[in-house]
């Protein structure tokens, strides 16, 4: 449960690997935090750099694909750590460069973006609504604001995970838990190592400070940078001829 200054004790990450997630558990980091649990698909082990040395960092397998197994996962945790204060969901991935093309891997794209994320978003949520308290942070993307033809199946997925991050929020309503959905654009990270930069581009850091602000604030949605929420409030609605020139 958060301490009485309202710093989580326990987090948990889904997606262990992530850059941006453990720039998010260094930047809420407090002395009230005890424990950090890194779920990452594979085995061996995951650090994050940066913490105090009392806190716990705990690697586990997590596949965000094998759908039947997400309710025992979180059950699992909760036994050996207890309540969880902050679940970040980082997992996802940009796709092959035939993605766009090749079916097979549009819906494996589709498997891991959006019904994995569904699936252990649901039995993260059963959890935090047994608690009464908890947060789910959702790492969406402003490619699902509006897809670009680039990246249409990757933005397609991110739309799919935002709308049921948005969603299951409204849904928690009233019980102590609750959803932040977290809009990055270009984020130079490991995942984006070596692509050209997007207009905007920003740092882990700078969408760890986002979400840092998001939850203080008791926000909903959060846009990485902030200056995106007024960029595509601009772009929903330009013409698509507008849309498809300024994705060349």
């Amino acid at each position: 449960m958060m301490n009485a200054f309202d710093q989580p004790q326990t987090i948990l990450v889904l997606g262990g690997r992530s850059d941006i997630a453990h720039a998010i558990v260094r930047e809420l980091a407090s002395p009230g935090l005890n424990t950090v649990v890194l779920a990452q698909r594979g085995d061996g082990s995951v650090e994050i750099d940066g913490l105090a040395e009392s806190v716990s960092v705990h690697s586990v397998s997590f596949d965000a694909t094998d759908h039947a197994t997400h309710e025992a996962f979180v059950a699992q945790v909760v036994a050996e750590h207890g309540d969880l204060d902050i679940v970040v969901q980082a997992f996802g991935q940009l796709g092959a460069d035939d993605v766009n093309t090749d079916p097979q891997r549009a819906a494996d794209l589709v498997d891991v973006n959006v019904t994995g994320a569904v699936s252990s978003g649901l039995a993260v949520a059963a959890q935090l609504r047994t608690q009464g308290h908890g947060v789910l942070v959702v790492l969406s993307s402003v490619a699902g604001v509006r897809t670009r033809p680039s990246n249409f199946v990757y933005g397609a997925t991110k739309a799919g995970q935002d709308a049921f991050a948005t969603g299951l929020g409204h849904a928690l309503a009233g019980s102590g838990a609750r959803v932040l959905t977290v809009r990055p654009g270009f984020v130079r990270s490991a995942m984006t190592d070596g692509m050209d930069e997007a207009p905007f581009a920003c740092d882990p850091s700078d969408v760890a400070e986002a979400v840092a602000s998001g939850l203080r604030g008791r926000r909903s949605v959060v846009w990485a940078p902030g200056v995106l929420r007024y960029v595509f409030t601009v772009l929903r609605v330009v013409p698509g001829f507008v849309w498809r020139k300024l994705d060349r």
